[in-house]
């Protein structure tokens, strides 16, 4: 009885990583964290030209690519698929097991926002009339959303100001270099500089941006819901 208890306690080892490979482990030298807490953790990819990263598991996760990419992925199953994606662009991903390798000439960074714990009403619920799209529609703009995330691309060009508006708890990641004053609800102010590839966790805040630098500036918001 001891024996076989033994010989089992071994096979589930031996098949935990099959179960379950972390990219930051498997895949560590292309793959860093970013930001990480109780509700997402922010993986920043950096790929070669023609590195193929080994076999890896992500939950569901929306995707921010840094630069044009053309990427050939491996399911767990041997089928592939081939997708390219243009500098900017927000994808959505559900849970998925994969390899992958980078069919391009030059280096590429993407920045992964894993989805962990949902977040409660207390970090997500907001007046609508407070809602960044509908009082600021020129500068915020849904690129998707479903029953966990809603995604926008927010564009300012230079000296441009929004309105008081809120947002739930989320994460920017920023697609260029600028500055940005924030003013607060009780009046204060905040400067922030913001750097490409950079990616900043925010709780429910409320806020009225202003771009205080010279050129435009863009970022996707992934909003938790």
């Amino acid at each position: 009885m001891q024996r076989a208890l033994i010989v089992i306690a071994l096979l589930m080892l031996a098949s935990a990583p099959a179960l379950a490979q972390d990219p930051v482990k498997v895949a560590a030298k292309q793959c860093k964290i970013a930001f990480e807490n109780e509700y997402v953790r922010v993986l920043h990819w950096t790929v070669g030209p023609h590195e193929k990263t080994a076999m890896h598991d992500h939950p569901a996760l929306v995707s921010i690519s840094l630069s044009a990419s053309k990427t050939r992925f491996k399911s767990a199953e041997g089928k592939t698929r081939d997708v390219e994606s243009k500098a900017g662009q927000a994808t959505w991903s559900d849970p998925d097991k994969h390899s992958s390798e980078a069919l391009g000439d030059k280096a590429g960074g993407i920045i992964q926002v894993e989805l962990k714990k949902q977040p409660g009403a207390a970090m997500t619920s907001f007046a609508a009339s407070e809602d960044s799209v509908a009082v600021d529609p020129k500068h915020y703009k849904v690129e998707f959303q479903n029953d966990r995330v809603r995604v926008l691309r927010i564009k300012y060009g230079p000296g441009e100001k929004s309105v008081m508006h809120a947002h739930p708890a989320n994460v920017a990641v920023f697609l260029n270099d600028g500055q940005a004053k924030m003013t607060l609800p009780d009046g204060k102010t905040n400067a922030t500089d913001m750097k490409a590839g950079q990616v900043l966790w925010s709780g429910k805040e409320k806020h009225l941006p202003e771009n205080s630098g010279g050129r435009p500036f863009e970022l996707v918001l992934v909003e938790l819901k």
